[in-house]
């Protein structure tokens, strides 16, 4: 006898149906699966074996074919068992219902017939909302995440046989609904504060400079002068994502599998900070079954690269491409995925190998051959991706024993809020958001210079020689230090303290 039931999978962060497809003939007992199934879905059949005998229904003893359609895209993970136990059960005339098509059916089944949580279900359920579909039954653990989408049911259950007694009508399931109130605050609370730096006030410029208009920063200073402790508080001083924005980035931790139960919705911005051990796969994304990468889970977030010049030169070159797009595509023989990437990027390096050259308190110990080839491990096409360059000196014994705090991470987060706002109106009718989105079109279109500001910005070029990338950037950096200023031009002084975040251009090369 012949049944079918769906399902989904996901691909890159976009779903697509899977229909799967039961076949329940005489002959000698057999249990296969075919459609481009992985590993984990050929043990399916054990699992779904076990998980129907273990939830008082007979598995039938003839030959079994579970056909997963589309036949010619790869399918992954244990998110079919359910729809393939219940299919068994309709092909085996155990179940008998007419709103089995109603609904896609995700989950992966235990030994006991326990319906257990999978990963991806954000945009499987955004995807069936789409479709048309009148509701998704997937595992009770995923149904907050699942609840995010509205005007959809989310049918929670526990096991197989909780299941097929809900589409026989014997046992009722309330759809699950969250309250969104409850888990969107009016804004996240940070265990860190600005206030609790010292010194470090022309650094905290910068970085307030950074969070206004998203631009990337690389800070540059011995070890213990608090480079790791200034990028850690950035994200404080960071407007609050909108509902778009969470939704956005908790599809992407949802279909990596590092979506926590107690947290359906990601409120805080991201702040991802890899080890420079990390491969290229693993900061852009890939594998067999290509997954998102610290690049895509830093997306509208933070993604700091500690020990700069230490990362792998072929990971570094991997970042070229999001910097200047805003997404990373992964490319396979069978096809090519492509997961956003906006984020603000946060380095951080020595001066030097030893970490001392020019610090006025400990002698450097490196020759001026190996402080060329440690600072040339970062590629000039990099570098001028990077708008701030931020020199980062040891506190003084002044500094650090001074006990009165700084300004504080909200009063900062203020001025950051209405540079954006006004950014926000500025770019109404264009897909960027932010300053440091900006091609050259938009440049030329919205830096608008006093003749001041364009004669100082003309003798600065003749000295100091900047390539046309980094003229660009000189701009995008003056726009964003007007806005902070809530100024309609660019003056004079907005040019000349742009002009001081582009030390790198002069010195590494």
């Amino acid at each position: 006898m012949l049944a079918r039931t769906e399902s989904a999978s996901v691909l890159g962060l976009d779903a697509y149906l899977v229909r799967v497809e039961i076949d329940i003939s005489a002959g000698l007992p057999s249990f296969s699966i075919v459609g481009l199934p992985d590993a984990a879905i050929q043990e399916s059949r054990e699992r779904v074996r076990a998980g129907i005998s273990n939830s008082e229904y007979d598995f039938p003893l003839k030959r079994i074919t579970i056909n997963l359609a589309p036949a010619d895209v790869r399918k992954e993970g244990p998110s079919f068992d359910l729809a393939i136990a219940v299919g068994i059960l309709l092909a085996h005339s155990k179940l008998a219902t007419d709103k089995i098509n109603d609904y896609l059916l995700l989950g992966e089944l235990s030994l006991t017939g326990e319906v257990r949580k999978i990963k991806g279900v954000l945009p499987v359920v955004l995807f069936a909302k789409k479709a048309g579909k009148k509701g998704v039954v997937l595992p009770r653990e995923n149904a907050a995440e699942a609840s995010l989408i509205k005007d959809i049911e989310i049918i929670p259950v526990s096991s197989l046989k909780e299941t097929t007694d809900f589409f026989e009508e014997s046992k009722v399931i309330t759809p699950y609904t969250a309250d969104i109130s409850k888990i969107t605050p009016e804004a996240p609370s940070y265990e860190c504060d600005f206030s609790e730096v010292k010194g470090q006030e022309h650094v905290k410029r910068a970085l307030e400079i950074a969070a206004a208009g998203g631009h990337n920063v690389l800070m540059v200073g011995p070890p213990g002068s608090g480079k790791t402790m200034l990028a850690r508080r950035l994200p404080t001083i960071l407007p609050d994502m909108s509902m778009d924005e969470a939704v956005e980035v908790t599809k992407i931790y949802s279909v990596a599998g590092i979506l926590a139960t107690s947290s359906p919705l990601l409120l805080m911005r991201p702040f991802r900070s890899p080890h420079h051990t990390i491969s290229s796969a693993g900061l852009a994304g890939g594998g067999q079954f290509p997954r998102p990468g610290e690049i895509s889970l830093s997306h509208n977030g933070i993604l700091f690269l500690d020990e700069f010049p230490e990362f792998q030169k072929t990971a570094l070159q991997v970042l070229r491409q999001p910097l200047e797009d805003g997404r990373v595509t992964i490319s396979r023989v069978q096809s090519s995925l492509t997961y956003p990437a906006k984020f603000t990027l946060i380095g951080a390096m020595n001066p030097c190998p030893c970490g001392f050259f020019g610090d006025e308190f400990k002698e450097c110990i490196c020759t001026p051959n190996q402080i060329r080839q440690y600072r040339g491990k970062i590629s000039g096409p990099l570098l001028d991706r990077i708008d701030i360059h931020m020199e980062v000196p040891r506190l003084t014994k002044k500094e650090l024993m001074y006990d009165k705090k700084s300004e504080s991470s909200p009063a900062i987060k203020t001025r950051v809020q209405d540079a954006r706002e006004r950014q926000q109106k500025r770019f109404a009718s264009l897909k960027i958001t932010t300053n440091s989105r900006m091609k050259a079109r938009h440049i030329k279109e919205f830096c608008r210079l006093t003749d001041g500001a364009f004669q100082f910005l003309e003798k600065a070029l003749d000295k100091l020689g900047f390539s046309g990338r980094s003229y660009d950037r000189v701009l995008k950096l003056a726009l964003t230090i007007s806005d902070l200023a809530k100024s309609n031009v660019i003056e004079t002084e907005h040019i000349a303290e742009a002009l001081q975040y582009r030390s790198l251009d002069r010195n590494i090369h």
